[in-house]
């Protein structure tokens, strides 16, 4: 674990809001992360976004440090970024190293950090993240074994503690909100975006009885396929200013850095309604704007509005939370061998070909003469002889080594 770093900017100290302008936009992704590896000569890497934390989870021999994270800012986000934003997030980033680094990505993974202690969609996000950049080829070997790791630890810590005993994800919780107003069944749902979260809480509704969805979508084929498990009717993105329905319900989550719902969109699909509406908006940064909230009769649900549930769930799983940092700290120290085991294999990774190559040339080439000498049954006999001795010179060597590094520091 000498090389594993994570930088971290989440929402225990970093504003919503601004950890959105952090964001990579779906189509940067890949060429951003390009830039990065090759700048800093970064082996692994990939790149987590969920709606309350940005992190970069790499290899690398560079000191981790703030300077460090600046420059990587500056590759990243240069364009964008102001430097009085790039100093507020840089003071306020996490910093970690080595096992720490291990020991935070299990606890993310875990949901022990999560601003619900509990909701196991961040596991999923974590692997979904991971996933991507092991296709496209940003990571190897080592962010293999160490995900491994890190899932098989979180799923322990599902499974052996009471930590996701009614889970109450973000979804969850805007759903409880959205339910404690009693609106009817048939209330105009219009959902913006139709992303993960989008899905998740959309699925609520409908096994809830609602029943009228509008959805909208940068990508309409996205909205035709949730339009349609929903029962509802899907539009593009662009046609959402010139929606004439009216509606009940907003709820968005999109990745957009601006806000989707201006104030002049909201007065084309208010379309002459004066009655009080409902807006969710897990998006971050928020797909509304301010204007709209203090200007229109709206009740707002927003991920700020669900802290303090959020806080008064973390202090009822404190248990849970000293259960699971237990699982993690057995998980890391049996993984100290195993990632060691690993190194000595890599190392040795190709001995089996160079003594084969020896038993080759000592056949064909050194003694060759002597052994076309040979009898059929001796020349057998030899054969069997360098074949077991090929196997111990490969496995003798290799178990040594692994007793040697494992065993002794």
């Amino acid at each position: 674990m000498k090389y594993l770093k994570v930088i971290a900017f989440t929402h225990k100290q970093i504003d919503l809001n601004e950890l959105g302008c952090l964001v990579l936009c779906n189509e940067a992704v890949d060429s951003r992360l390009e830039l990065v590896k090759s700048q800093f000569d970064i082996p692994e890497i990939f790149y987590l976004a969920t709606c309350n934390r940005v992190e970069f989870i790499f290899t690398a021999d560079q000191t981790l440090d703030k300077s460090f994270v600046r420059s990587f800012l500056k590759v990243l986000h240069g364009e964008y970024l102001k430097e009085e934003q790039l100093d507020r997030v840089i003071e306020h980033c996490d910093l970690f190293e080595q096992e720490e680094a291990l020991n935070h990505l299990m606890r993310v993974s875990s949901s022990l950090e999560s601003l619900v202690v509990g909701e196991k969609e961040i596991l999923a996000q974590v692997r979904k993240a991971y996933d991507y950049c092991r296709e496209k080829k940003f990571t190897g070997d080592y962010l293999r074994m160490v995900m491994n790791r890190v899932v098989k630890t979180a799923k322990e810590v599902y499974t052996y503690t009471n930590i996701s005993k009614n889970p109450i994800s973000i979804v969850s919780l805007a759903y409880r909100k959205i339910k404690a107003l009693k609106m009817c069944s048939n209330s105009r749902i219009l959902i913006i975006g139709a992303g993960e979260t989008n899905q998740n809480i959309a699925k609520y509704l409908k096994k809830y009885t609602f029943n009228n969805f509008f959805v909208f979508n940068r990508t309409l084929s996205k909205a035709q396929t949730l339009a349609k498990e929903l029962g509802g009717e899907a539009f593009s993105l662009n046609e959402l200013a010139h929606f004439d329905k009216g509606f009940d319900v907003i709820i968005t989550c999109t990745g957009a850095t601006e806000p989707i719902i201006t104030k002049e969109i909201y007065k084309k699909l208010l379309n002459g309604e004066e009655s009080n509406k409902l807006i969710v908006d897990l998006a971050i940064p928020c797909d509304t704007a301010q204007e709209v909230v203090q200007n229109y009769k709206v009740e707002y649900i927003e991920i700020k509005s669900l802290q303090d549930i959020a806080n008064k769930n973390l202090q009822e799983r404190y248990q849970e939370l000293i259960n699971g940092e237990a699982i993690i700290e057995k998980n890391i120290k049996e993984f100290r061998p195993i990632l060691k085991q690993r190194r000595v294999e890599l190392a040795m990774q190709d001995v089996p070909k160079k003594i084969k190559e020896i038993k080759e040339t000592a056949l064909n080439a050194v003694f060759a003469d002597e052994i076309k000498g040979l009898d059929e049954n001796s020349r057998l006999v030899l054969e069997k002889v360098m074949n077991y001795m090929e196997k111990k010179y490969i496995s003798v060597p290799m178990m040594m080594a692994k007793d040697i590094l494992v065993n002794n520091d």
